[in-house]
């Protein structure tokens, strides 16, 4: 799943292997096949051995380790002392994903006693939970029969959020350019995200070795290709050949120093895209393109939100970087929009090709992909800086809305969005939670998983 691996820990008693050692085949069995549905979930496991004593479960969480895990999951297959677990577990830094199941679906007064020994693992869950709270370690709990419920498919969704929180903790974001002077909400010190969350940020280098070096792995042929995939994918209004041949390059370019420096993200603020930066247009097209592909984005020099859009990505093929823009008080609706930037992947129709005049340095006219926001049900998503190396995570579950009739927008990224109270109490609600003017929006009925990835990252979580 997205190249990260899961740890699974099964967990049983020593004293069973010596008092009723005929037992350990059928539990063995029950444990291939929970670990069979878990992989059929798309979950790349680690299997540890069946543990049951202290030098086990060390020895399992250093494979963990080892093995760079994003999450750990814990089976009980019967009774598991706590005592003998508890230390290697709270040496686990990632999630851990408490799987509380059994064999049986049903155990009722017709049960044959023998079933007691595959079906009691739920007492060691209790014994387990209850150290890792009075030891303070965080972790995540999912009820339920493996095959009879949904059980297997809730704890996959909370592997997915620690993936999610994997790739923001160690995310790579570039920067072309400063953060915008003046812009304060998302300003946050480059060392403080790096010892508060993980993130690393790696500026542009705008010297004439490292510009000539990527320019040096630019064809006519790869300007041409590219060119030729954007005609086929979008619809050219207005259209110049050399408008779209100088975006293709400064696209190309960029997407060159993101593979170098292994980014996981990128921000560009356009006021550093000048004649001698390397770059002859603001790279708008390429900011679209990279986030359909997982990589995230946010304007102008904002490293915060970019991480936050490329960890929802790296998941989410639906999300986007936006932003809000302006009250439709009238229709109960809030305008989204920004300069060019939008995920390609959630345009509603065709994007259409379009030169865009860029008055604000001197750097010339780019081809942007403009189009309308896909109607449809979503969560916006919000990384708050609260000060102190806090923050939060605001998520909000909103709809997409269709237009019918003329669109006067047509040229431009935009959309409206209606969420779930009045827009005064909605955007009265955001700005008390310091909600900042840059923010993500993920596509589909995620907000359960979003909560989770807020949580293991330590963030506050405010629903609105």
């Amino acid at each position: 799943m997205n190249g990260c691996k899961i740890g699974l820990l099964p967990l049983y008693l020593a004293l069973y292997d010596t008092a009723c050692p005929e037992i350990r085949p059928h539990i063995n069995e029950i444990h291939a096949t929970i670990a069979d549905k878990l992989r059929d979930a798309g979950l790349d496991l680690v299997c540890a051995p069946v543990c049951c004593v202290k030098a086990e479960f060390r020895a399992a969480v250093d494979t963990f380790i080892h093995e760079e895990v994003c999450a750990v999951i814990t089976l009980h297959l019967a009774y598991s002392p706590s005592l003998e677990s508890i230390d290697a577990l709270c040496r686990i830094e990632v999630p851990i994903i408490v799987l509380d199941t059994t064999e049986a679906v049903a155990f009722d007064s017709h049960t044959d006693p023998v079933e007691i020994m595959y079906n009691h693992g739920i007492h060691g869950v209790q014994d387990m939970c209850n150290l890792l709270l009075r030891r303070g370690r965080k972790f995540f709990i999912e009820a339920g029969h493996f095959e009879q419920s949904d059980v297997i498919a809730r704890v996959g969704r909370l592997c997915m959020a620690a993936i999610a929180a994997s790739k923001m903790r160690q995310a790579r974001v570039g920067i072309v350019g400063q953060p915008f002077d003046g812009m304060g909400d998302f300003n946050v010190s480059f060392e403080e995200l790096k010892s508060t969350i993980g993130i690393s940020v790696v500026p542009f280098d705008f010297g004439k070795e490292p510009v000539g070096r990527y320019a040096g792995m630019i064809t006519d042929a790869s300007v041409n290709a590219e060119i030729e995939e954007d005609l086929r994918r979008f619809e050219p209004v207005a259209y110049r050949r050399e408008v779209h041949e100088r975006t293709a390059r400064a696209g190309l370019l960029l997407r060159s120093w993101i593979a170098e420096k292994e980014l996981t993200a990128f921000s560009v603020n356009f006021l550093a895209i000048v004649p001698d930066s390397g770059f002859d247009c603001m790279p708008f097209l390429e900011a679209g393109k990279q986030m359909a592909s997982g990589i995230g984005y946010a304007g102008e020099g904002d490293v915060l939100t970019a991480a936050l859009t490329g960890a929802l990505a790296s998941i989410y093929p639906l999300a986007t970087f936006t932003e809000m823009f302006c009250p439709d008080w009238q229709n109960n609706a809030i305008f989204l929009s920004h300069m060019g930037e939008i995920n390609i992947n959630v345009v509603a129709e065709k994007p259409r090709l379009v030169e865009k005049d860029f008055p604000y340095t001197e750097a010339m006219n780019p081809l942007v992909a403009y189009g309308r926001y896909m109607p449809g049900h979503a969560v916006l998503v919000n990384l708050a800086p609260l000060g102190g190396g806090r923050y939060s995570l605001i998520l909000s579950e909103v709809e997409v809305l269709g237009i019918q009739g003329e669109d006067r927008m047509a040229d431009s990224v935009h959309g409206w969005f209606r969420p779930r109270q009045p827009i005064a109490e909605f955007l009265k609600r955001y700005s008390l939670a310091g909600g900042t003017h840059h923010l993500a929006m993920v596509y589909g009925d995620v907000i359960g998983d979003l909560i989770p990835f807020g949580e293991m990252l330590g963030f506050e979580v405010i629903v609105i």
